[in-house]
């Protein structure tokens, strides 16, 4: 195996990801609307993926280095992370050979699981980890005994597929939602599409045209210097069709035609039963009507370019304005602070506790390990302490903390956005760092979070029955509360978490909850215990009615 042949099966495992990353998303434990394992996974590799793209000479040492390079700044979640991990040992190994070997690939995958494993304070069985390591030990068994690298990879893949199969064996919570491991599942469809490369099935080198056009589409689009009456034509119109007939090349040529004939702009991408198109014209429902003659749609997407040009100019001379007045650079100050937020009331909240620099992000969309890194940058100070707020975003931040060497950084393992709140209010100037991760750390453990969403499907938690559409209150240990109802399943579930030590209770309302429902239901609490205090907060988050803590 050279490095072009790496490289082809490197972008069909990318390419393989992206294709399954919903199905993935849906093997979430709890039904609720963003399960992100697989927009982790496939964000993360597609970082992998535009660095490799853009290596100048290829081989295997300059393959290695934009493979884990890549994947390390753009980890996303703690799936996203574990993977960057794996790649970073792989590449450690083959960055030192011409040509990859059958023993070569089995050390290298045992690097990449050991590195893995070395990145998670507490490794747990049944996960992703259990599968790549599965699948190192069925490589090392074959080392000595095979050189054919087809039969190799076919072998080192069943076991894995065991191994998934294996998971919810290894962690009863898998079993009982009825699913395998996501983060497993992932790692496994990014392995069959090395595999089909490997065979001659598949290049994935469309990944790379997939993932360059939409950021070619938005380059210069703020100009002053183009007027919206310039823009030929005017909606941005993407879907996917759902093939339901035969589209040969001879089809594909015609619809481009068609498309050429309506647009510009245009980037058509058939891969087996599915077709990404991309194209900017004035009707785009000719466009959709054309696609729909061949299947389904899926994932459709119209912008207006003239509004979005419009936005982009006020936008660009606000952003033009705060340029000139940072430019400036701060003095270099003792402590900074960077908090991971969704929702503008959170926002405002952080801000005014001192937060410096706020990166958008939470549950819905993890920010990456660069994100991270773009925002130690941007804080001038000699200590960064660093409120993830998520659980799985932990990790990113602490692969940004090592990947940082001029400052110092400390990063306080907060789980939820109240955990981050009460972390910060804990700080304290006159103490040095470690005194205050300390006291910060402690103050997490004195508040109990809380959020309230609704189930995307059925299923069963703990011998509950959940359907979709339920209103669901999900706790730091799992689902406590289930309902119809948005204030009481939250009632519900308040009254589950208060107990006689409990002093505060703080509502954060997202978005499509209204501040004098928020208002009513807080009325309620206080009228049931009125020992409390009670706090109402716009949180603005989306998705999760209310994020609520108790204290």
């Amino acid at each position: 195996m050279d490095a072009a042949l790496l490289q082809k099966m490197f972008y069909a495992g990318a390419k393989r990801l992206e294709s399954q990353k919903e199905i993935i998303n849906e093997l979430n434990v709890f039904p609720v609307p963003d399960g992100d394992t697989g927009t982790n996974m496939t964000l993360t590799i597609l970082s992998a993926v535009r660095e490799v793209g853009q290596v100048a000479e290829l081989t295997m040492n300059s393959l290695a280095k934009a493979m884990s390079s890549g994947s390390l700044k753009g980890a996303r979640g703690n799936s996203g992370v574990i993977l960057s991990q794996l790649m970073r040992g792989f590449s450690k190994v083959i960055r030192d050979y011409d040509e990859l070997s059958v023993p070569v690939l089995a050390d290298a995958f045992a690097k990449g699981v050991e590195t893995a494993y070395n990145a998670v304070m507490k490794p747990k069985e049944g996960t992703i980890l259990t599968v790549a390591k599965e699948g190192a030990l069925r490589a090392g068994e074959l080392a000595d005994e095979l050189e054919n690298l087809e039969e190799f990879l076919a072998a080192v893949i069943e076991r894995m597929q065991e191994a998934l199969d294996y998971t919810p064996e290894l962690l009863p919570v898998l079993k009982e939602a009825g699913v395998v491991d996501s983060g497993g599942q992932g790692l496994l469809e990014i392995m069959h599409g090395a595999y089909d490369a490997l065979i001659g099935k598949e290049t994935g080198e469309s990944i790379v045209t997939a993932i360059e056009a939409p950021q070619e589409k938005r380059k210069g689009a703020a100009s002053p210097d183009i007027s919206t009456a310039d823009i030929k034509f005017g909606y941005c119109t993407e879907f996917i069709i759902l093939l339901e007939k035969e589209f040969p090349p001879e089809t594909e040529t015609a619809f481009k035609a068609y498309l050429a004939s309506i647009g510009d702009s245009i980037v058509c991408v058939a891969d087996d039963d599915v077709v990404k198109v991309h194209v900017h014209t004035n009707d785009p429902g000719l466009a959709i009507q054309k696609g729909l003659t061949f299947g389904q749609l899926s994932r459709m997407k119209i912008d207006n370019m003239r509004e979005e040009h419009n936005e982009r100019l006020i936008m660009g001379a606000e952003a033009e304005k705060k340029e000139q007045k940072a430019a400036a650079p701060a003095p270099r100050k003792p402590v900074g602070f960077i908090a991971v937020s969704v929702g503008s009331g959170m926002d405002e909240i952080f801000t005014g506790l001192g937060v410096d620099v706020i990166i958008s992000g939470g549950q819905t969309m993890n920010p990456s390990t660069e994100d991270m890194l773009n925002a130690i940058e941007a804080v001038n100070a000699d200590c960064i302490y660093i409120l993830p707020n998520n659980s799985n975003i932990i990790l990113a931040a602490q692969q940004a903390k090592s990947l940082t060497k001029d400052k110092q950084i400390v990063v306080i393992p907060s789980k939820t956005a109240p955990q981050g709140i009460a972390a910060i209010i804990n700080y304290v100037f006159d103490k040095d760092a470690e005194e205050n991760e300390k006291a910060m750390t402690a103050a997490l453990a004195n508040v109990k979070s809380g959020q309230v969403t609704y189930a995307v499907r059925d299923t069963s938690y703990e011998g509950r029955e959940i359907h979709e559409g339920n209103i669901m209150g999900i706790g730091d240990s799992g689902i406590l509360s289930v309902g119809e109802s948005i204030a009481d399943t939250t009632y519900d579930m308040l009254r589950k978490m208060i107990d006689e030590d409990s002093e505060l209770v703080s509502l954060y309302y997202g978005e499509d909850v209204g501040e004098e429902d928020a208002q009513q239901l807080a009325d309620r609490i206080m009228e049931e215990y009125p020992m409390l205090d009670v706090e109402v907060h716009s949180g603005g988050q989306p998705i999760y009615y209310y994020i609520l803590s108790v204290e």
